[in-house]
């Protein structure tokens, strides 16, 4: 085994400039999807005439599903050519795609633009992630990634506000898709130029755990976070319908606020709301899951979450949307840390990075199968089924981690116990 170099240590103030660095980084990832939440969809349904809802959600299951598999992979390439590398990869992927969209014409493109999203994201997000949780250690877990992801989904929530407001002004393309050009430049040269790799971290981390466990093949890691270990298939199943309904808001809530009278702009501030909130929220609830554990924050985010869902589907006035793009920013803010969390506290060090891998693996396919499912619904029955249907799973969803995962209380110890000696 290598071992670690004497300087290096774990935790968030010791490693507070790399640390700043990867959330500036996220954001930049971030908000590549930020320009797609509220002008793709209605792209498809006004340039190029798309009547089918089915089809207009095609570019998120292309999206969805690449993205599933390139976290898949995502994991055993951190392992052997190290984070930095993987990172700068994802961006590689990710900078053909404004122009794509910018130059479509045909939505074919926009389908191709969003498979190599999906790659760049599965990679670069995934790297975040997980270099996070390797610098800080295993005492603050679930503030590295309430950070993290508020970083990514606030970024979310401001350029779909963005990129809302000048479709509103210049039109759907090109102006709010230069937009996308400036991340994807300035994510690429900070991965390139100033991000240092974080494999030793995860050897000094690696020097306080079993050796055991460090052996087991990635067809094991997959079957113990997919099934086998009861808190990571918890996690699991949470996450994919935790994406599915963000799958199914991202294509479907647009096309149902317009079909209802709403302009660009307020369907941009909408859909602006419900990540910005997600983001903000998980600076707290992040550190949070730290105190209180992970489960109960799991399962009243999915609850909220439901009724979110359930009150945007049965509601046709603008306040109401507003209040429950509120909750469901809320809701989500509640569980997407936790989750990531969760499966970090059940992986040993040394497969850590390919459990996570698997968790976003069956996480992100939600966006697909969402997307998918919705529009199926959507063409059948209409709209507000498609919505109030996938309300129905995530309360199902939060009962079903309610019942299967267990409490891991050893970060929750750990982090009582710190304070404790340092107060």
């Amino acid at each position: 085994m290598i071992q670690p170099s004497p300087r290096i240590a774990l935790g968030l103030k010791e490693n507070w400039r790399q640390f700043a660095l990867l959330v500036v980084i996220n954001a930049f990832v971030g908000g590549m999807v930020g320009i797609e939440r509220t002008v793709v969809p209605l792209i498809g349904s006004e340039e190029f005439g798309i009547a089918s809802t089915t089809l207009v959600v095609t570019f998120i299951v292309s999206f969805g599903v690449v993205k599933a598999f390139a976290n898949l992979l995502s994991g055993q390439l951190a392992d052997r050519w190290g984070r930095k590398r993987v990172l700068i990869l994802g961006w590689l992927f990710g900078l053909p795609v404004p122009f794509l969209i910018l130059w479509a014409p045909s939505w074919s493109w926009i389908i191709a633009a969003n498979a190599l999203l999906g790659v760049s994201q599965g990679l670069a997000w995934s790297m975040t992630v997980i270099m996070k949780v390797d610098l800080v250690g295993p005492k603050g877990r679930g503030l590295a990634v309430g950070l993290n992801e508020f970083a990514g989904y606030f970024a979310v929530g401001v350029t779909a506000f963005l990129t809302g407001y000048l479709a509103g002004q210049y039109g759907l393309r090109p102006i709010p898709i230069y937009v996308g050009v400036v991340y994807a430049v300035l994510g690429f040269a900070l991965s390139v130029l100033l991000v240092c790799d974080t494999r030793a971290h995860v050897q000094l981390e690696m020097a306080n755990h079993p050796k055991e466990e460090s052996s087991l093949s990635f067809r094991e890691v997959f079957a113990l976070t997919t099934f086998r270990d009861r808190n990571l298939f918890a996690a699991s199943q949470a996450g994919l319908v935790n994406n599915l309904n963000d799958g199914m808001s991202w294509g479907i809530f647009p096309l149902f606020f317009a079909a209802n009278g709403l302009g660009v702009e307020k369907i941009g501030i909408l859909k602006a709301v419900y990540p910005g909130v997600w983001g903000l929220c998980q600076v707290l609830t992040g550190p949070l899951s730290d105190r209180w554990g992970r489960k109960g924050l799991i399962v009243a985010g999915m609850w909220v979450q439901a009724l979110a869902l359930m009150m945007t589907a049965l509601t046709r006035d603008f306040g109401w949307w507003l209040v429950a793009s509120l909750l469901l920013g809320l809701g989500t803010a509640m569980v997407y840390p936790s989750l990531i969390a969760a499966v970090s506290d059940a992986s040993h060090p040394s497969w850590r990075a390919r459990s996570l891998s698997v968790y976003r693996f069956w996480r992100d396919l939600g966006y697909a199968i969402g997307a998918l499912s919705a529009g199926l619904i959507a063409d059948t029955f209409g709209l507000p089924w498609a919505i109030g249907s996938i309300a129905a799973l995530t309360f199902l969803s939060g009962a079903i981690t309610a019942l299967v995962m267990r409490e891991r209380l050893t970060a929750v110890a750990d982090h009582v116990s710190a304070n404790r000696s340092t107060g």
